[in-house]
């Protein structure tokens, strides 16, 4: 039985203009809650920090990793898949969050901002730097690291120059987005470039006479940083935080740590400190935090990007011997 026949046509345009005029209310109401701003959803931190440097009082951002979460377990609520489906631009780390790509590949938004299709990527192990490049020419290739996007250090944000390079292109998609505030964008990342010259300048300086080149670390995060400044990081895990060392793992890093000069073993404030200070026990080291950028909270040491940057590079200038 076809019911909708049972239905008068008066009705049936009343129902259709009642419908059209709540979709219009809805639509100016989403608009008004907005203020008219582009609205832009970031995966974790490090892209919510460029979304609010370049877009300024024209973008309203969301962060889908809440304050103190560890961005690689994020799951995605369905609270979260309908801000995706809203927005205007998504700004994402593919591979960092497997939730959050799946999450976007299957959302309908227009504008979505992969930051790895902005620089390029590496793959990194347990050891980058100095001594992987070494082990390298000795033929020992599973501690080095190539170009390809699969399997790739995702952790992109520690190097101040990729960063400023992730920047440009989050710039240019805000632009294409919102043209009418196009030149707002453009200024607004000069000036963010230019700041992360100068903190790229800051660690070249800080970090070019020192008495060590090694540092331990729990897990891989700072390759692209060693490999910037003339480095090594040795990893107690790989990239995984949550990683678990092998004793050969353990062994190797406590004979290492002597012959290299090494003082400090760095954790991090969002994963466990356990297995940093279970190895700075046992090697006689210190302990510090070296923090990966993954979230601001009140154990940061500083407010924004930049703070914490500036307090990782004291942490490195003290532990490696700094002139």
């Amino acid at each position: 039985m076809n019911v909708r026949r049972l239905i008068p046509t008066a009705a049936l345009a009343s129902a259709t203009v009642l419908g059209l005029t709540a979709l219009t209310a809805c639509s100016s109401s989403a608009a008004d809650d907005k203020d008219g701003k582009l609205d832009v959803v970031a995966s974790f931190y490090p892209l919510q920090y460029l979304a609010e440097q370049i877009g300024g009082d024209h973008v309203s951002v969301t962060n889908l990793t809440e304050p103190g979460q560890e961005p690689h377990d994020l799951d995605v609520s369905a609270k979260q898949r309908g801000q995706l489906e809203e927005s205007d631009v998504a700004l994402y780390l593919k591979g960092l969050q497997p939730a959050v790509d799946d999450a976007i590949d299957q959302s309908g938004i227009e504008n979505k901002v992969d930051a790895t299709s902005l620089t390029d990527m590496e793959k990194h192990g347990n050891e980058v730097g100095g001594h992987a490049a070494e082990h390298d020419e000795e033929g020992h290739d599973d501690h080095g690291h190539d170009h390809s996007h699969e399997g790739a250090d995702p952790h992109i944000w520690l190097d101040p120059v990729k960063y400023a390079e992730v920047a440009e292109g989050v710039g240019k998609a805000l632009e294409k987005a919102d043209p009418d505030h196009a030149k707002t964008y453009e200024k607004n990342t000069a000036a963010l470039v230019k700041k992360l010259g100068g903190l790229d300048k800051a660690f070249k300086n800080g970090l070019k006479d020192t008495d060590s080149k090694v540092f331990i670390t729990t897990h891989a995060a700072f390759g692209y940083l060693a490999e910037r400044y003339g480095l090594t990081e040795e990893a107690i895990s790989g990239l995984d935080p949550e990683g678990e060392p092998s004793a050969k793992r353990v062994k190797d890093l406590q004979k290492m740590a002597k012959a290299d000069g090494v003082t400090t073993v760095f954790y991090e404030t969002l994963v466990s400190d356990r297995t940093a200070k279970t190895l700075a026990k046992d090697t006689g080291l210190k302990t510090d935090v070296l923090d990966p950028i993954e979230g601001i909270t009140d154990k940061s040491r500083g407010t924004d990007y930049i703070q914490v940057m500036e307090s990782n590079l004291k942490a490195l200038q003290k532990a490696l011997g700094a002139k």
